[in-house]
């Protein structure tokens, strides 16, 4: 027989129902305080133990990568081949329609949510390996300088992203963390295949000459493999991050998507013809300065007596020749700092400590559209005033630079008075939540490695992601389009066909 629970029973089972309730409403209460309290953005990178965050200095990442990894993943092989004959190009392009119809009669295919599979070709060590041990070998010779007096050394570090993106595409897949790209070691299953020649290095620390030649082995051999001939290149990744590096042999390979400073639309430094926003992608520079996190913004808020800093080389060629203009406007000017200096160890220094004591940091246009200054203040929590006309931004396609920069037209910043009125008329409450909005930007340009989500190697991905359908296109379309048709002419064809009706009218 079922004996029915006492008053006293039943009066126990509700208290502690009711302890357990409440329990379950003081932790809620308490884990809703420390998330309205936490910063979010204090850390971009949240691990628990120190030991595990990501290495971000360049030398620092390269001398581990060379002493410790690189002997063991050179140990790795895959099929790789030294020159393709028509056939082999019949062959391999058979074997990627068939693996591509698979994928498209596939019910889970949706190709903007699978990850971008890219082929890694091994080339020889030479386009490689040599080339970061020469960097490694001697990087501490600071005499080695540029003309306009800035360390070679200094400016490889500013442009190695081919290091990062390789290091990241290369690592054992269990020590990667990036989930929207993997590496494959057959060409047939590949969307993109990625050239790992290190155009910077070679450029700035090679003899003229020997790196010419360099470049023409290295277009050779890239040429001779069957998917540069089925494409004529347009799904392969090549990094020409330095606007200088792989100049003699880069015409013969403007079909790839090249990995870019900026645009210069100039036309002081890439051929009509050769770049845009269509099939390249802008990469930002590596910071040339330590990162300021939200407790570093924090403590030196009362220390930001500065309106507007700069420091760098004050006369430029081409589109940086506003430089000029700007100091002479500037100069002598209240609460305004503008500095002459370079990029060497001292140099360094001085436009960190400038740049947190700053409220603005001026970012004109350099002898490029482009600088490595705005993200040296960008991760150092000083609003970048961008004056460059001709500019564009990384990964714009995913971030909102409006959230933390400043736009000021060159006819604009050149009027007597106007920029400093402008800058001074902005509300504190507006220069507060830009600052916060650094902290948080800043993760997206800090490379490092392990490579990050939400870091620039992540967002590399994720703007080629976007363009792989119309690779995919206009590789398709250029094995069928008759080779006679007009629909064919590129830029310099028609350009020279205007001119020539031009001279017979």
């Amino acid at each position: 027989m079922r004996l029915k629970p006492s008053p006293l029973t039943r009066s126990s089972t509700k208290s502690r129902a009711l302890l357990f309730a409440l329990f379950l409403l003081a932790f809620s209460l308490v884990f809703l305080l420390f998330s309205l309290t936490r910063n979010p953005y204090s850390d971009p990178y949240p691990y628990r133990n120190p030991t595990d965050k990501p290495e971000t200095s360049f030398v620092t990442s390269l001398e581990h990568f060379l002493t410790q990894k690189s002997e063991r993943l050179l140990s790795a092989r895959d099929d790789t081949v030294s020159a393709a004959s028509e056939e082999d190009v019949r062959r391999f392009d058979d074997l990627i329609f068939k693996n591509e119809r698979q994928r498209v009669y596939s019910d889970s295919y949706y190709p903007l949510s699978l990850p971008v599979k890219v082929y890694v070709y091994e080339m020889p060590r030479k386009f490689t390996y040599d080339l970061l041990w020469l960097f490694r070998n001697t990087y501490k010779d600071t005499s080695n300088l540029t003309s306009n007096g800035s360390p070679v050394h200094r400016l490889i570090e500013q442009h190695s992203i081919d290091y990062w993106l390789w290091a990241d595409l290369i690592a054992p897949e269990s020590e990667r963390l990036l989930k929207n790209v993997v590496r494959v070691h057959r060409q047939e299953e590949a969307d993109l295949f990625y050239i790992p020649i290190f155009t910077t290095i070679s450029f700035f620390l090679m003899e003229k000459q020997q790196c010419k030649a360099l470049y023409r082995e290295a277009l050779k051999w890239v040429t001779d493999q069957p998917a540069w001939k089925r494409s004529e290149g347009r799904d392969h990744i090549l990094p020409v991050h330095h606007p200088w590096s792989f100049k003699s042999v880069r015409r013969y390979m403007k079909n790839a998507i090249w990995l870019l400073p900026d645009m210069d639309s100039t036309g002081n430094w890439y051929k009509p013809g050769q770049v845009s926003l269509e099939k390249d992608l802008i990469l930002p520079y590596v910071p040339n300065v330590d990162f300021c996190d939200a407790k570093c913004v924090s403590e030196s808020e009362s220390k930001r007596s500065t309106l507007l800093f700069f420091r760098g080389r004050l006369k430029r060629n081409a589109g940086g020749k506003i430089r000029a203009k700007l100091v002479a406007e500037l100069s002598g000017a209240e609460d305004v700092v503008i500095e002459e200096g370079t990029t060497g160890e001292g140099g360094r220094a001085a436009a960190q400590n400038g740049m947190r004591r700053s409220i603005f940091c001026l970012s004109p246009a350099g002898d490029t559209p482009s600088s490595a200054r705005l993200f040296d203040a960008i991760v150092s929590g000083c609003i970048p005033v961008i004056v460059s006309d001709e500019l564009e931004l990384p990964f714009e396609g995913i971030l909102d630079y409006r959230k933390i920069a400043l736009f000021v037209s060159s006819s604009d910043a050149l009027q007597p008075g106007w920029l400093l009125k402008f800058l001074r008329a902005i509300r504190p409450a507006q220069i507060r939540e830009m600052q916060r909005n650094l902290v948080q930007y800043s993760r997206h340009f800090l490379y490092s490695h392990p490579a990050q989500p939400l870091g620039p190697e992540d967002f590399v991905w994720r703007m080629i992601a976007g363009k792989l359908i119309n690779i995919k296109l206009h590789s398709r379309r250029s094995q069928r389009v008759v080779k006679e048709s007009r629909s064919i002419c590129t830029c310099e064809c028609r350009r020279a066909n205007i001119t020539s009706t031009a001279l017979l009218s």
